[in-house]
C-alpha cells in the first residue's frame, strides 16, 4: 500500500510495476522495526550473515557476485538528444534505444520478487540543498544500504508533499548477467535504470548516480554545483572554524584527509578537524554572496584494504557499529572480519570475500580490493557539528590534487578564480605500480569528475566559469601534491596527518595573513610559512624548498598534455581556458 497521495510518484510506480512484475510491492517507510524486519530476512535467506553482536553491534556481511565487484564504467551510459550534449568523455546512448534496449530486460526482471520502494532525500530533508528521489529495487541489499547512506521513508514523502521533481530509479539485479548489466542516466527524464548487478556502485542510485552525473545536469540548468569533493572543517584555537571543499582522483587519500588527525603539536595548540562529508559536495550560492557546501549522503561507502588505525583512525571507528561490509574476509573463529591492511593478524580459520576456504599464506588476497564497508557518517568520531545543519556550511578554499612525483609542487594557489577552474580542469595523476598498465603514464581526471560529469565536460568547465561569475565572495583555489618523489622514488612529504601543515597555509592565505611567492603556475608558500616542528628530521629546509621547486621544463610538456586533453573534449572547450593555457605557456616561456 502506497504511502503517499502523490499522483505523480504513484503513477510512475504502477508503470514500473506493471513492466518489472513483482509478486508484491513493500514501500519503506524508515522505520527501524520495518529495517530489523528486512535484516532478518535477508539473513535467513543468506543475502547478508549477522556478525558477532558483542564486537560488532548492528554490523552484517554481504557477498556480490563473483562477476559483480566495481562500477563498470563501459557500461555506463549519458542518454542525452545527442551525442555532443554527452560529450566525448562520457559513453552515449540515444535515449529511445536505451528505454528499448533495457525495457526489453527489465520486462518481468523481478517476477517472484517484491519490489521495493525506497523514498529518500539526497541533503537534509527540507533543506533548500536537498533534492527528492525514489528507488524501486528488487534488493533487500540494496534497502539497508540507501537506509544508511541516504535520508529515507516517510518523511521523505511528507516533506514532499504533492512535488513533481524527484529522481526516478529503477534497480533490478535480474540475473546478474554480465552481458546484460547496464546503469544509464537520461538527465532530461530525472531518471535512471540499472539492471544485471548488486554491487553497491552501480545499484546505490542515489550515489554517484543521482549526486553527482543527474545533480550535476540539475546544478547546471538551476545554478549551483554538484562536485565530486570531501567538505572539511579546520577549527582554529581561537574557536573559528574555516571550511574546506576538495577534490582528488581514487588513490590520492581522499578520505584520510576528510578525517585527517592533525599532528599532536597542532593539537595541543587546540587546532580540531572536523568531517563534513568524504565523498560529495554539493554547493550553491549563500545569502552572504560566498559559497556554501553541504553533504548530500549521510553515510560512507568506503574501500576497507588500506583501513586501518595508522591510515585512517576515524574512519575504522566509524564501523564498529551499525555497519555493512561487502567482499571483506569473515574470520570463523570469532565472526568477525578482516582485510588486507587491518592488521598484521590475518585469520587462519577464515573464508575469503567470494566465501571460500582461505590460507593467509597462499598469497592470494582475502578481500576483495574494491571490498567496502557502509556506515553511518554520524558515527564518525570526527564528524562536524554542522553536519547536520540545513544551510550548509561556508567554503572558503576549494582544493585540487592529483598524483605526480616530479611535476607539481607541494601546494600552490591559483592567481583567480578562471585561473583555478583551469587548474582544476587539468588535473593529472600519474599511474602507479598498483594500476594496470604503463607506470608514470599521466591520466588527466578534471575536478575528478571525469566519470561522473552527467553532460558535456566542456558545458561544465563553462558552468564552472559562469558560478565565479556569481560568487561575490569567492573562495580561493589551491593544488596539492603529497605524492612528490626523490630521484629513488620515495616519496618526501610524509603525507596524513601532517598534510595538516599545508591546509594551516591553505586558511592562513584565505585569511590574508601571510604573503607568497609568485611563478608561473600561482602562488606558492614561502620556505618560513609552512610549519615543519618536530619533523624536521623528515622534512628538511632543503626538502622543503624542492618539494616547492618548479621545473619549467616538466611544465611544459604538461601543457602539451593539456592541450591534447583539451583537443579531445571537443568543440564546447571554453575559450577562457584556451587563453588560460595560452598563458600558462607564455608564463613559462
Amino acid at each position: 500500500m502506497s504511502l503517499t497521495n502523490n499522483a505523480t510518484i504513484n503513477n510512475w510506480v504502477e508503470e514500473m510495476r506493471k513492466l518489472t512484475k513483482p509478486s508484491r510491492v513493500v514501500w519503506i517507510d524508515g522505520s527501524e522495526k520495518q529495517l530489523a524486519d528486512l535484516r532478518a530476512e535477508s539473513c535467513s535467506n543468506g543475502e547478508i550473515i549477522e556478525l558477532n553482536q558483542e564486537k560488532l553491534p548492528g554490523c552484517y556481511l554481504h557477498r556480490t557476485a563473483v562477476n559483480d565487484v566495481a562500477r563498470v564504467e563501459h557500461r555506463t551510459f549519458i542518454c542525452t538528444p545527442t551525442k555532443e550534449d554527452a560529450g566525448n568523455t562520457n559513453n552515449w546512448m540515444d535515449p529511445k534505444e536505451a528505454y528499448d534496449k533495457l525495457g526489453k530486460l527489465f520486462d518481468g526482471s523481478m517476477s517472484g520478487r517484491t519490489m521495493y520502494v525506497i523514498p529518500f532525500s539526497m541533503g537534509i530533508i527540507g533543506s533548500e540543498f536537498a533534492k527528492v528521489g525514489i528507488e524501486l529495487t528488487d534488493s533487500i541489499y540494496v534497502v539497508l544500504n540507501m537506509a544508511i547512506m541516504t535520508r529515507i521513508g516517510k518523511a521523505v514523502l511528507d516533506s514532499f508533499g504533492n512535488g513533481t521533481d524527484f529522481v526516478r530509479g529503477l534497480h533490478s539485479k535480474a540475473q546478474l548477467d554480465e552481458e546484460n548489466r547496464y546503469i544509464v542516466h537520461f538527465p532530461q527524464d530525472n531518471t535512471i535504470w540499472s539492471i544485471n548487478s548488486g554491487y553497491g556502485g552501480n545499484v546505490l542510485l542515489g550515489k554517484k548516480c543521482f549526486a553527482l552525473r543527474i545533480a550535476s545536469y540539475q546544478g547546471r540548468k538551476e545554478g549551483w554545483m554538484a562536485e565530486h569533493m570531501l567538505i572539511l572543517g579546520i577549527e582554529k584555537p581561537n574557536g573559528e572554524t574555516k571550511y574546506i571543499a576538495a577534490a582528488f582522483p581514487s588513490a590520492c587519500g581522499k578520505t584520510n584527509l576528510a578525517m585527517l588527525i592533525p599532528p599532536e603539536g597542532y593539537r595541543k595548540k587546540g587546532y580540531k578537524v572536523w568531517c563534513v562529508g568524504d565523498d560529495i559536495a554539493w554547493l550553491r550560492l549563500g545569502p552572504d554572496g560566498g559559497l556554501w557546501a553541504m553533504n548530500p549522503e549521510s553515510g560512507f561507502f568506503g574501500v576497507a584494504p588500506g583501513t586501518n588505525m595508522k591510515s585512517n583512525p576515524n574512519a575504522l571507528l566509524t564501523t564498529k557499529k551499525n555497519t555493512i561490509f561487502t567482499n571483506v574476509v569473515h574470520n570463523l573463529d570469532d565472526n568477525t572480519i578482516w582485510w588486507e591492511g587491518l592488521d598484521n593478524n590475518p585469520p587462519t580459520n577464515a573464508l575469503n570475500w567470494k566465501g571460500e576456504k582461505w590460507d593467509p599464506t597462499s598469497g592470494e588476497k582475502g578481500a576483495h580490493p574494491n571490498s567496502r564497508f557502509t556506515a553511518p557518517a554520524a558515527q564518525c568520531p570526527c564528524i562536524s557539528p554542522e553536519f547536520e545543519n540545513p544551510r550548509g556550511v561556508p567554503i572558503s578554499a576549494l582544493v585540487f590534487g592529483g598524483r605526480r612525483a616530479k611535476t607539481a609542487p607541494l601546494v600552490y594557489q591559483a592567481f583567480d578564480w578562471n585561473h583555478g577552474v583551469f587548474v582544476g580542469s587539468a588535473m593529472a595523476s600519474e599511474t602507479t605500480a598498483a594500476a594496470s598498465g604503463a607506470v608514470g603514464v599521466v591520466r588527466r581526471d578534471p575536478m575528478a569528475m571525469l566519470p561522473f560529469c552527467g553532460y558535456n565536460m566542456g558545458d561544465y568547465f563553462t558552468h564552472w566559469l559562469e558560478m565565479g561569475s556569481r560568487i561575490k565572495k569567492q573562495p580561493k583555489i589551491f593544488n596539492v601534491n603529497w605524492f612528490r618523489q626523490d630521484e629513488n622514488g620515495r616519496f618526501i612529504w610524509p603525507g596524513y596527518g601532517d598534510n595538516m601543515r599545508v591546509l594551516e597555509w591553505i586558511i592562513r592565505r584565505c585569511d590574508d595573513e601571510v604573503d607568497a611567492a609568485k611563478t608561473p603556475i600561482g602562488y606558492i608558500p614561502n620556505i618560513n610559512d609552512i610549519n615543519i616542528e618536530c619533523i624536521e628530521d623528515e622534512v628538511s629546509v632543503e626538502t622543503l624548498k624542492e618539494l616547492l621547486s618548479i621545473d619549467t621544463g616538466l611544465w611544459k610538456e604538461d601543457a602539451a598534455g593539456i592541450e591534447e586533453y583539451y583537443n579531445k573534449i571537443g568543440g564546447r572547450m571554453p575559450k577562457e581556458l584556451l587563453d588560460q593555457l595560452d598563458a600558462l605557456k607564455s608564463r613559462l616561456g
